[in-house]
């Protein structure tokens, strides 16, 4: 019996694993479509047309990137 806590235990950290990284790609998703999102209010104001989508998706990575370094190394602490 003293085996099964062990057992689960091993689940457990997979399921929070997962949660995680689940977390992490829903936020990765959701800055970037917002970047996006403005990028294409730019083309639609300004008249350049990819190129407002093509500047939301390069600054929508290396924002959502660093958000969440900032995030994970205030949990580290």
């Amino acid at each position: 019996m003293p085996e099964e806590p062990q057992k689960h235990e091993g689940l457990w950290q997979a399921v929070r694993a997962f949660s995680v990284l689940s977390g992490v790609g829903i936020y990765l998703v959701v800055v970037v479509g917002i970047c996006v999102y403005l990028g294409m209010l730019a083309d639609e104001h300004l008249g350049v047309a990819p190129c407002g989508r093509l500047a939301g998706i390069l600054l929508g990575f290396p924002l959502a990137i660093y958000s969440l370094y900032r995030q994970i190394k205030k949990q580290m602490m």
